[in-house]
């Protein structure tokens, strides 16, 4: 199935399966790929399917546009790999696996006989390491068949970081079993996978143009098993040897007479075995002179190159995605190691305010019981802002936008905070601005994000000498964005910490913060199509701003149509 996975964006590394016919992608909830990235309009493009399968993506008018691997589309075929640009978001698409994946519940793994003497039906092998050996030198091959074969063979394997780039494993068995049945006289083959436990399981299947796709492909087995024992591959042409083809009427049944079976190598173990077969008729075999058949050692030499290839492309993958696994968990760890932290500090406030409660109790202290319950209040608000931190960190939220006066909104955020600005002696500016009565934007998330940067600008200058945070609304020159300002000449960020600042957890505070703070307010903005920029002089301060478009997306659709506005300039004063 064609899948489109979000490789940047707001709903970064989301995955969106496309099963419809015509599947519509946008920012309105109604659309089958659904995004919060406010730079893409309501109902930005189309992919439509095609008669001979996959994908066309089709802008829909879109005021931002859409870009295909970089340039401008209207309209386009999509390939595995092809990367679509949209507002802020890049989406991955792939193609997924073709029509046909059914045909995996007709291949049967015989039982082995007792009497099965499969030496006596081989009449060539091949090592397991062959494949590499025979891609690296396509020109020292022993035939001129052979070396035409691989001379194209051989740009694939060249190119191997082109392939690599097919995330769907079954897929990418899908395209080796074609280019096998371009290669080769083969009939019918298929891939056969170790799973975690070892098993063998069919992961792939073709069968050539023309071909009973009902028929069941009965996989032997002996041959499998001796395959992986020995480490070889096989060609088997004396199919009396094995017990399916074993009288007449098998030889009918199945119209089966030779087979190939290689093992599946990459750089680090054996991944399973590539199956190949012959489909003749019961008259083709009488006809047929002994020792003529359709394979050739040539085809067990390809069929074991291929067969390579495809076993560093699966170990690959795996190999990414065990990667993947071991990111996730140890950003769960991570995340777990940090909350854990942040809840014992704030915990040992509570502890120790509730004690302070308890000592004034038994001592009838009101002094000393006033300051134990402000101590336990607090900390009670700091439990309160990490939970609310964590929602909105987490959370997946459209903005609600309506016009909002910025100077109000300000205001609001600095009248919360003067009692605390006061007590840690700290001294507030404020800067109203001219043009931002009606400055399009969600109230309530930006008031957060603001009260974010207030608070933070306040706790990094309240123990220096001369404490002072400004802030300002304005609109810069080019009147297509609005920003609210934060200013403090607290101690600075270096240089190098900038960007982590916005990380999860990574608090200058101490135990003092959540480490949600600076990563919440970004993404607040970033959901409005803005962000946040930072600049910072080491001891001398730094300089937060939170900027808006004033022509957003969101407020456009209301008003009926979508607007563009430019990207993100760099933040210059």
């Amino acid at each position: 199935m064609a899948r489109l996975i979000v490789l940047r964006g707001v709903d970064e590394g989301k995955q969106f399966d496309l099963a419809d016919p015509v599947v519509t992608v946008g920012r309105h909830s109604a659309n089958a790929v659904a995004l919060h990235d406010t730079q893409v309009s309501r109902r930005h493009l189309e992919l439509r399917a095609l008669p001979a399968g996959g994908y066309q993506v089709a802008d829909l008018g879109s005021g931002n546009g859409t870009l295909l691997n970089g340039q401008p589309v209207r309209a386009a075929p999509l390939r595995t790999g092809d990367q679509i640009a949209i507002g802020q978001t890049t989406l991955l698409y792939t193609a997924g696996r073709p029509a046909g994946e059914e045909l995996t519940d007709r291949v049967k793994l015989l039982a082995r006989g007792a009497d099965d003497d499969l030496p006596s039906a081989i009449v060539r092998t091949v090592g397991a390491d062959a494949g590499s050996r025979i891609l690296a030198r396509p020109d020292a091959a022993r035939s001129d068949w052979l070396k035409a074969r691989l001379a194209g063979l051989a740009a694939l394997y060249e190119t191997a970081d082109a392939v690599s780039h097919i995330l769907d494993v079954d897929e990418l068995l899908a395209r080796v079993l074609d280019l096998v049945l371009r290669s080769t006289e083969a009939d019918r083959g298929c891939v056969m996978l170790r799973d975690e436990a070892g098993q063998l399981t069919p992961a792939a299947v073709r069968y050539r143009d023309g071909l009973s796709r009902q028929d069941e492909l009965p996989v032997s087995r002996t041959i499998v098993d001796y395959v992986l024992k020995e480490s070889q591959g096989v060609l088997v042409t004396d199919a009396q040897a094995d017990a399916r083809f074993r009288g007449g009427a098998s030889i009918h049944r199945h119209n089966i007479r030779e087979a190939v079976c290689v093992p599946m190598k990459g750089r680090r173990e054996v991944v399973g075995v590539l199956f190949l077969d012959t489909h003749s008729t019961l008259r083709e075999l009488v006809a047929r002179s002994e020792g003529d058949g359709k394979f050739t050692e040539d085809h067990l030499q390809l069929a074991s190159a291929i067969a390579h290839q495809a076993a560093i492309a699966v170990e690959e993958s795996r190999y990414h995605q065990a990667l993947v696994n071991a990111e996730r968990l140890a950003a769960v760890g991570q995340t777990i190691a940090a909350l854990s932290h942040h809840i014992k500090n704030i915990m040992h406030g509570v502890r120790f305010g509730a004690d302070m409660v308890r000592t004034a109790l038994s001592g009838d202290d009101k002094d000393l019981l006033g300051k134990g319950w402000k101590l336990v209040e607090r900390n009670q608000a700091r439990i309160d802002q990490l939970i609310l931190d964590m929602l909105s960190y987490s959370k997946e939220r459209e903005p609600a936008v309506e016009p909002t006066d910025l100077n109000k909104l300000c205001e609001d955020v600095l009248e919360g905070v003067r009692g605390r600005a006061a007590e840690r002696g700290v001294a507030l500016e404020w800067h109203p601005g001219q043009g931002v009565g009606a400055v399009p934007c969600d109230p309530d998330g930006l008031h957060r994000a603001v009260l974010n940067l207030v608070t933070n600008a306040i706790d990094a200058v309240e123990d220096r000498p001369g404490g002072k945070v400004a802030v300002q609304a304005l609109v810069e020159p080019d009147g297509e964005w609005a920003k609210v300002i934060v200013l403090d000449n607290g101690p600075g960020i270096p240089a190098d910490r900038l960007e982590a600042v916005f990380k999860p957890f990574e608090s200058t505070k101490g135990s003092r913060g959540t480490g949600l703070g600076l990563p919440v307010s970004r993404k607040i903005l970033r959901e409005h199509g803005g962000d946040i920029v930072v600049q910072s002089v080491p001891e001398k301060g730094s300089k937060f701003a939170a900027r808006l478009p004033l022509r957003s997306a969101l407020a456009a659709d209301a008003a009926g149509g979508t607007q563009m506005h430019p990207p993100l300039p760099p933040e210059g004063g």
